[in-house]
């Protein structure tokens, strides 16, 4: 008897081998979906999520206005946008013609209000010798009268005699009360002082000081070193107080200012270091840094017009707060940046042991100062110990 093949079998080989092929295939899909899922996992829990990184981050730093102390107009300007200038150094010059003719009648009035003072003194010393002299006559207009009452009563003397004795002693005292008096006057002008501590000659001295310092407040010095931009000021300008001329960037002072979202922010931390790369020179630079301060409102909060969310169609927006990124210095003065260029800020928030708030600095020293003005002061100083000087006793002339 013969058996006759059954053509099921046949297709059912096929279905067998295409079902463990799938099977497989899904397996692997699978463990590599469990091993990428694991794999995320791992580097989110290791790596991810001590990281707060953002794009919204721009170079901030000092912008020094540099303004006139006095007005005038301007006959020089010496520095341009883009130049590098020091502490110190002059920029715009001023017309001094006003301010020297002022400076030379202050130099003037000085010397007179010296020499008028020594006339103080020596007129002290002349009032104490005509005091003893007017107390000598009266002591012996005195005693003249004694004797001349005394010899009244046996006719030496006669009345009329004595009554002028008399007047001539009355004439005396009140000369003698006009000398002590003139005395006192003068003694008070000058008690307990010296010429140069006179109150007079601290008056001229302080006028000759502001003088003094109009005079070299033509020439606009620059308070810090830096970079000029955005000059502004023109030969021939008539410049007041207080009017912006041109700006001094200290590019060594720069700092990044990175706009976290407040999602961004439950770990962050002063201090934490900080990887910042900037769009001018791409990945190949890197900066490091460390978290400076934490801004205490968000950008809206301080905005010319605050957002108004009372209001019946408000949506809920993510707030961002500024954070300042302090950035190495050294690495600054290699690659320099701008100010308002962009950066990437990433904070490793992993160290919670820094405060949230920037505590009290224990020292009183300041943050920002400048010595450029403190020589004209000093200048100033000599200069008048220099007119008094030449205006005492024995000084030579010329």
């Amino acid at each position: 008897m013969t058996t006759e093949p059954n053509p099921n079998a046949k297709a059912a080989a096929p279905q067998t081998a295409g079902n463990g092929k799938r099977k497989k295939a899904l397996a692997i899909l699978a463990t590599t979906a469990i091993v990428a899922g694991l794999g995320w996992a791992s580097w989110y829990l290791l790596v991810a999520r001590w990281h707060e990184d953002t794009d919204d981050a721009y170079v901030q730093g000092n912008v020094v206005s540099i303004v006139p102390q006095t007005q005038g107009t301007v006959v020089s300007i010496d520095a341009d946008d883009g130049m590098k200038v020091e502490a110190g150094q002059a920029l715009v010059h001023l017309d001094p013609n006003d301010a020297r003719v002022a400076y030379d009648q202050a130099v003037a009035n000085l010397a007179n209000t010296v020499r008028q003072v020594r006339g103080l003194y020596s007129a002290v010393e002349s009032g104490n010798a005509d005091l003893a002299a007017r107390e000598a006559q009266v002591a012996r207009a005195r005693a003249d009268l004694k004797r001349r009452e005394g010899l009244v009563g046996n006719g030496a003397v006669s009345a009329e005699e004595l009554a002028h004795a008399r007047n001539e002693l009355a004439v005396l005292e009140a000369g003698l009360r006009a000398s002590s008096g003139n005395l006192s006057r003068n003694r008070a002008l000058v008690d307990a002082t010296t010429v140069s501590n006179q109150p007079q000659v601290e008056a001229a001295a302080s006028q000759l000081r502001q003088a003094y310092l109009n005079l070299q407040r033509t020439a606009i010095v620059a308070p810090v070193s830096g970079y000029v931009a955005k000059r502004q000021v023109q030969l021939g300008q008539r410049v007041q107080p207080g009017v912006t001329l041109m700006t001094i960037v200290p590019l060594e002072q720069v700092w990044v200012e990175a706009n976290f979202k407040e999602t961004q922010l439950a770990k962050m931390r002063i201090g934490q270091p900080v990887k910042v790369h900037a769009d001018l020179y791409g990945g190949d630079v890197e900066y490091d840094g460390k978290v400076a301060a934490l801004g205490l409102g968000t950008g809206s909060a301080f905005s010319l017009l605050p957002a108004q969310n009372a209001s019946g169609n408000w949506i809920k927006i993510v707030q961002r707060v500024p954070v300042r990124i302090e950035v190495d210095a050294k690495q600054l003065a290699e690659h320099p940046l701008r100010l308002g260029l962009s950066m990437h800020a990433d904070v490793t928030v992993r160290d919670q042991d820094g405060a949230v708030l920037a505590q009290a600095r224990k020292d009183a020293k300041p943050l920002f100062t400048t010595a450029a003005y403190e020589k004209q002061l000093s200048d100033a100083n000599a200069l008048i110990d220099k007119v008094i000087r030449e205006n005492l006793p024995g000084a030579r002339n010329g």
